[in-house]
């Protein structure tokens, strides 16, 4: 089912849901750092394992790595220590608070520009109040919201800040109606850290270089 077709399924539905309302009033080994990209879903980079390649205390100062990082250390997503505030996806208590909110931004154009008909047969349209039409348009947006879930995640020594703040899509239940759709990632952007980089040419050499990770930004419902 394409999203054409999705979205005509869940017009119709619409539709036949506001009557009844208005009638009843209702990366590889080594060297190999991770590359902006596009493609979606996002992958996990591949360690080797060997704890030669991890950076040594004399490798973590502070103060030389925050000078390295410039402007590029954004608190908001990275952290030097694992933050008290994080949440994971087993806190279900904060899942189900934060699905249950109510979707903020502008209201997507494709279900702004729907127009709701009490009759569904050709030449009986009849345009719903402005009201009702405005709950229709809040109760199909609040069915196929599709919020960034963050959680902090480790990426271990051989990056810096260690702590990251990533996204993900919450995809344990339907987005659309009737069912079907999930959420799924639609945009990522990209966090400039630090990448402990070894290389073993001519003895191993061993330096913090700045790559680019990219974080899950938007999800969207798809078919």
């Amino acid at each position: 089912m394409d999203h054409s077709q999705c979205l005509v399924t869940i017009y119709a539905l619409v539709v036949l849901l506001g009557l009844r309302i208005e009638e009843g009033a209702g990366q590889h080994y080594l060297h190999i750092r991770p590359a902006p990209s596009d493609n979606l879903p996002l992958v996990d980079l591949i360690e080797h394992p060997d704890p030669i390649f991890d950076p040594k205390e004399k490798d973590l100062n502070e103060t030389l790595l925050r000078s390295l990082m410039g402007g590029h250390f954004d608190p908001n997503f990275m952290a030097v220590s694992l933050p008290e505030d994080r949440l994971g996806v087993d806190d279900l208590g904060e899942l189900d608070l934060l699905l249950r909110q109510r979707p903020s931004g502008a209201m997507p154009s494709d279900i702004k520009g729907l127009e709701f008909y009490e009759g569904l047969q050709p030449g009986k349209k009849h345009r719903l109040s402005k009201k009702l039409r405005r709950k229709l348009q809040m109760w199909l947006w609040s069915q196929t919201f599709c919020p960034v879930l963050y959680t902090w995640t480790d990426l271990g020594s051989r990056f810096w800040p260690r702590y990251v703040k990533v996204g993900s899509c919450y995809s344990k239940r339907s987005c659309s109606v009737p069912e079907g759709m999930v959420c799924k990632p639609a945009k990522s952007v990209h966090l400039t850290i630090l990448r402990w980089r070894c290389q073993r040419r001519g003895g191993q050499r061993c330096t913090w270089i700045p790559i680019q990770y990219p974080i899950i930004s938007e999800c969207k419902c798809s078919c």
